[in-house]
């Protein structure tokens, strides 16, 4: 399928495009099944945070009457959606009469092997680390480079995502999805207040943990609190979940949270 720019097909954008330039801009990665998008109102909640966040003039409405066409369009696989805030002349300051760009972009679903869901995951440990700059945690922009060095340090290796660690060392999250630690009927993630990226999945799973038995716990995490956590998986609105059963010297068993939570992210994601 074709990609939209500003709701009509296109293949490029402008030089002067901010996005372009300086990374201006936010992006949400959205699994479509059967014509649908996912989670749809999560992803539409945090594009909104962003939007404020960053002071982005971005009709929403707008947004999401042409997220849901294209969706229904594509029927199946992975929809990017990128805003930036539109063309601008050099340099950092923009113009105040900036329109936000909106692209839409398809693509099939990655072919992930089924043993990742079934059978768990190994963690590389990065080096590179998420640097702490609270007016931009939680928040999913365009600035990716961080996590494109961390994806660096694995390539040809076993490992099938790598944990990522703040710059004082607080475990944080995968590069490309958010972490979860099981320790009885607590479930625990990262305080993303300093860093990191608010998952949609991250998101409705800790409104969807009490229906499960389950307290939901956000919290600084430290190595020690892996170490001692019954069950880890990683999980984001594309795959999933999948359980992760080591990390450097560290292991952890197949869970039955974590399969109980496999269960319902499937009815959410797939039906």
């Amino acid at each position: 399928m074709e990609p939209w720019v500003d709701g009509l097909p296109a293949h490029a954008v402008g030089l002067a495009d901010r996005g372009l330039a300086y990374g201006d801009g936010v992006f949400e990665t959205v699994r479509v099944s059967a014509g649908q998008a996912r989670l749809l109102g999560r992803h539409l909640q945090r594009l909104g945070e962003a939007t404020r966040r960053l002071a982005l003039p971005l009709d929403l409405a707008l947004v999401e009457a042409e997220l849901t066409r294209y969706a229904q369009a594509m029927g199946e696989g992975v929809l990017k959606l990128i805003i930036t805030r539109g063309d601008g002349l050099r340099g950092y300051a923009a113009s105040p009469e900036a329109r936000c760009r909106r692209i839409l972009q398809a693509s099939p679903l990655p072919a992930y092997p089924e043993g990742h869901a079934r059978d768990g995951v190994a963690l590389f440990p990065c080096q590179t680390r998420l640097a702490i700059q609270p007016a931009l945690a939680g928040l999913k922009h365009l600035n990716r480079l961080e996590q494109v060095l961390a994806r660096a340090e694995w390539q040809g290796r076993e490992e099938a995502e790598g944990l990522m660690r703040d710059t004082e060392g607080r475990v944080v999250e995968g590069v490309f999805s958010n972490l979860f630690l099981v320790n009885g009927q607590r479930l625990r993630t990262a305080s993303l207040g300093r860093c990191g990226v608010a998952g949609t999945l991250r998101a409705e799973l800790l409104a969807q943990a009490p229906g499960q038995g389950l307290v939901a716990e956000v919290a600084d995490l430290a190595w020690a609190d892996l170490a001692s956590a019954d069950e880890v998986f990683v999980c984001n609105s594309v795959y999933g979940i999948w359980p992760v059963i080591a990390c450097s010297d560290l292991v952890w068993p197949v869970g039955a949270v974590t399969r109980t939570l496999q269960r319902l992210v499937r009815e959410l994601l797939d039906t």
